[in-house]
């Protein structure tokens, strides 16, 4: 077209590509949370009616998750990478260590997924809709015939957008594009991820809406006086998140070493023991979603109890992950926080005097500070706990602990989770 430069018009076709392709991305994250919504609610309905069998009820959610486990197992064996996260695999393929996968990863992450999750592992719907993402904006830039470079930036762009539809957190998904999955800040990028994750956000509003994914009461911004209080709580954050990644990783070495076991059988077996803890008490097992509402809206636990279901899930969590099922980390990280902001509360409130902050404030704290303990990507953490809450008095409180969660988790030698996920994707393909 006369006066407008060939570069402008390329610029102009790219960015349409990713507002299209980011509605395809919301549609279907959204669609991934609507199923897994429904399939918590059947394993509720089913946890009920073995409830009331007695002794031989006991039984149900032990084959249930041990069946789900294996089932989504074998499906994720048939294409590569759709194991696990997947957020390792975008990251490897903006470094150009690795080739996108499209056609087959969709179905595969979607079903695996729902199956997986939806059976009660301890997983996150993130890891998911993240690798979905990503190939959703492969698929896009391939079809419309862009050059390389584009293609990948459409990519991780894309992979973003899902992390915005899985906790519907725009800014969340810009800042893991830039923090975690790059490490870099490039206008073109930055641009398309905006583009990307509007309208897959937008998109997913029109399947589960557009509510905050964790609602909590008002909550005042705490005193001043109170930031040393929080900054002690991120370092214990940091601590904890640190041993969490190590247990990950020794977990997924260990089973390595089983390899008389075939993965749908080990997948099998760890399904059964999670089964079996859901059997005890729901809130063991699943993603983490509910643990973490009820936290935030103030619902008072004893210390025993917060102590057991912190140890329960810091186990259950990694060995979920190691059934090589699809799902992702975040979830139950955040659960896992909310746990440990609120045990914080309850042993530090002795301490501190009438008025100061209470345990919803800790909670959300203490999700970004784990969070950012395992990941370390603090900003990301600040912004996603934010927009999922709504907490945003609290932003000084979080600042100020993923500071200290991350120096911590550095101080201590612990590589961010993803970094040695992907190193250890690669020396195995």
């Amino acid at each position: 077209m006369p006066g407008v430069r060939p570069g402008r018009g390329r610029a102009g076709r790219v960015f349409l590509i990713a507002a299209s392709a980011g509605c395809l991305v919301g549609l279907v994250g959204g669609g991934f949370r609507w199923c897994l919504e429904h399939a918590d609610e059947w394993r509720a309905s089913v946890l009920e009616a073995a409830a009331g069998l007695g002794a031989a009820g006991r039984l149900i959610p032990v084959v249930l998750t041990a069946v789900g486990a294996t089932v989504a197992c074998l499906i994720a064996q048939r294409v590569p990478h759709a194991a696990g996260s997947g957020i390792q695999h975008v990251e490897a393929v903006w470094r150009q260590e690795s080739e996108a996968r499209t056609v087959r990863l969709l179905p595969t992450k979607f079903v695996g997924g729902v199956i997986a999750i939806g059976s009660g592992l301890v997983l996150g719907r993130e890891g998911p809709i993240v690798h979905m993402g990503a190939a959703i904006g492969s698929a896009a830039g391939r079809s419309a015939r862009l050059d390389a470079e584009d293609t990948r930036m459409l990519h991780t762009a894309l992979g973003g957008a899902g992390l915005a539809v899985a906790f519907t957190a725009p800014l969340g998904g810009l800042l893991f594009v830039c923090e975690e999955l790059t490490g870099t800040v490039r206008p073109r990028l930055v641009l398309l991820t905006l583009l990307g994750t509007v309208t897959a956000v937008a998109g997913s509003q029109l399947i589960v809406g557009d509510g905050l994914v964790l609602p909590l009461p008002a909550v005042p911004a705490p005193s001043l006086w109170m930031l040393p209080v929080f900054l002690l709580a991120g370092m214990t954050a940091g601590a904890l998140g640190a041993a969490y990644s190590a247990l990950v990783v020794r977990t997924l070495e260990v089973c390595d070493r089983l390899t008389r076991v075939p993965l749908p059988v080990r997948a099998g077996a760890i399904g059964a023991g999670v089964g079996a803890l859901m059997g005890f008490d729901p809130l063991f097992t699943g993603g983490g979603d509910e643990l973490s509402e009820r936290l935030l809206s103030g619902e008072s636990l004893t210390v025993a109890a917060l102590l057991l279901c912190l140890a329960v899930r810091f186990v259950a969590g990694p060995l979920s992950y190691a059934a090589a099922t699809p799902g992702g980390l975040f979830a139950p990280l955040l659960a896992l926080g909310a746990l440990w902001g609120t045990l914080t509360h309850a042993l530090a409130s002795p301490l501190l005097p009438a008025g100061s902050a209470g345990p919803t404030a800790f909670a959300v704290v203490g999700m970004a500070a784990v969070f950012t303990g395992v990941v370390r990507a603090p900003l990301t953490a600040v912004v996603l706990v934010a927009e999922m809450t709504g907490a945003g008095a609290l932003l000084l409180p979080l600042l100020t602990a993923c500071f200290a969660a991350t120096v911590i988790a550095d101080r201590l030698g612990s590589e961010p989770i993803y970094d040695t996920l992907r190193r250890r994707m690669l020396e195995r393909a």
